[in-house]
């Protein structure tokens, strides 16, 4: 067998740095998108970010003409995505990064600096300050301080307090804490005991408990204005039968305390006023919030899509130093630079292009939820928005992943708008959302005296024309954070 030489044709699909970058980008959440966008403006001189928020002269520039904002609506977006549809793109439409920019300055900027522009204010220049929260240590010691002039008695309060965890109680027990102090010291047991007793003292109630029972139980010594029979029966259930009090045997509790349901009830009142963990009042955990990447609003042309602008980064191709390189034609790093700012650029517009037209997509087919709530969700696989725009389905999981849409009915992730099916009897589908959805309903309209058992759930649903198992329904139950039947009786 003899070499011999062939022609063929074939087709295949390259892997262009540019591809590569409008996937990544495509895949970040906005947080994550603005700090990748941070690094690289450190890396990359030619590329100018115009909202920085702490050089507001920045906004007033732009001299050169600026590429019109994107589209408020998914109707003006009829141009598929090939960067995002997996589809390989030829450089930018036959232009060089050569190329100088009195011809193109404004294919490489991003939004509109005109209307972004705004004079700084009063809040602007003078950012309002978070006023300082006191942690519970700072608390108690503000307190003590007060109220305890010996200088050793605030010494051992104080060994106290800083052996609280975040919920308030003191884990370690007395005996530990004794038996690493130092003997020339010489503590007694019994000075712990009492300074533990002052800790115990202070506010909030509940401080320095050592389990849940006395962390209610000094929470209810302390409560004004409670009948002294109805504070013994709350102190009798929270130090001796605790556990029946959680797990809602009433029954059992009404006999070991020898009470009928009024009694029991008002025990339970004053229980149910107490707080199992009082140190997590002063916790100072920062507080976490999801800005939009899109925004959903009722128009007269029904319900449309609209990108979020403030998370929208304005970037440009620094005019100063691309002129230069015109000027100069040279070959060098900054050319490269220039061409990967450009690349940028056209990608982070297709990235926002291709979210858009996604949930212009999703709010198409889910029209009854936005119209009627959760109950209303149909099925929805990726498939078929892909199907739809002509993107891969890996694309659609992509933009759907860690992107969030404001609606009237609250902030939902755009995944949310997916679900599995169930049957029906009538030979149609329902969505998994929607089941969820009225699974909460029901057990919301329940009689908390005799709430609903998962089959009897199930059987309510199967009148609806829903088939669903009883283990279907405890496995949504659960996914809402619904505890079960016994834990949801009441007196």
């Amino acid at each position: 067998m003899k070499p011999t030489l062939q022609l063929r044709i074939s087709q295949h699909l390259a892997l262009t740095p540019q591809l590569q970058q409008s996937i990544r980008l495509l895949q970040l959440s906005t947080l994550e998108l603005h700090q990748e966008l941070e690094q690289i403006l450190i890396e990359n001189p030619l590329l100018e970010r115009l909202d920085d928020p702490l050089d507001h002269s920045v906004r007033l520039l732009g001299d050169g003409a600026i590429i019109p904002n994107l589209p408020n609506s998914a109707q003006d977006t009829s141009q598929p995505d090939a960067a995002a549809s997996g589809e390989p793109e030829n450089g930018f439409e036959g232009e060089s990064a050569g190329e100088g920019l009195a011809s193109g300055e404004s294919d490489w900027s991003f939004d509109d600096v005109a209307r972004t522009a705004k004079a700084p204010d009063d809040e602007d220049a003078r950012p309002q300050l978070e006023a300082h929260q006191p942690s519970l240590r700072e608390h108690l010691l503000e307190q003590m301080h007060l109220t305890v002039r010996n200088t050793r008695d605030r010494a051992l309060a104080e060994l106290i307090i800083d052996a609280l965890d975040e919920k308030g109680y003191l884990e370690e027990s007395l005996e530990e804490i004794h038996a690493r102090l130092p003997p020339e010291l010489e503590i007694e047991l019994d000075e712990l005991s009492i300074a533990l007793k002052l800790v115990q003292s202070l506010d909030p109630a509940g401080i320095g408990a050592r389990n849940a029972a006395e962390c209610l139980s000094i929470q209810i010594r302390r409560f004004p204005n409670v009948p002294l029979v109805t504070r013994r029966m709350a102190l009798a259930i929270v130090e001796n039968h605790l556990n029946l009090f959680a797990q809602r045997d009433f029954n059992k509790l009404k006999k070991a305390l020898d009470c009928d349901d009024e009694d029991l009830r008002e025990a339970h009142a004053v229980i149910k006023q107490c707080h199992p963990h009082p140190g997590l009042a002063f916790a100072s955990g920062a507080s976490d919030y999801v800005v939009p990447d899109v925004i959903v609003k009722r128009t007269k042309n029904g319900w449309q899509v609209m990108l979020n602008h403030d998370v929208m980064p304005k970037l440009r191709v620094n005019a100063l130093y691309a002129n230069i390189l015109k000027q100069n034609k040279g070959e060098g790093s900054l050319t490269s630079q220039l061409q990967e700012a450009k690349w940028l650029i056209k990608n982070m517009r297709q990235r926002f292009d291709t979210i858009l037209r996604v949930a212009q997509a999703i709010v198409d087919r889910q029209k009854n939820f936005f119209s009627h709530g959760a109950v209303a969700m149909r099925p929805l696989v990726l498939r078929e928005i892909a199907d739809t725009l002509g993107l891969h389905e890996s694309t659609i999981s992509r933009v759907t992943t860690q992107k969030y849409m404001l609606t009237p009915h609250g902030m939902f992730e755009l995944k949310y708008f997916f679900g599995s099916h169930v049957a029906t009897e009538a030979g149609g589908e329902a969505s998994s959302t929607a089941i969820r959805a009225l699974i909460k309903q029901l057990i919301g309209a329940e009689d908390s005296k005799n709430p609903f058992s998962d089959s009897k759930i199930a059987e309510m649903l199967a009148e609806q024309g829903m088939v669903v198992a009883r283990r279907t329904v405890a496995k949504y139950r659960e996914a809402l954070k619904i505890p079960p039947v016994n834990l949801r009786k009441s007196l």
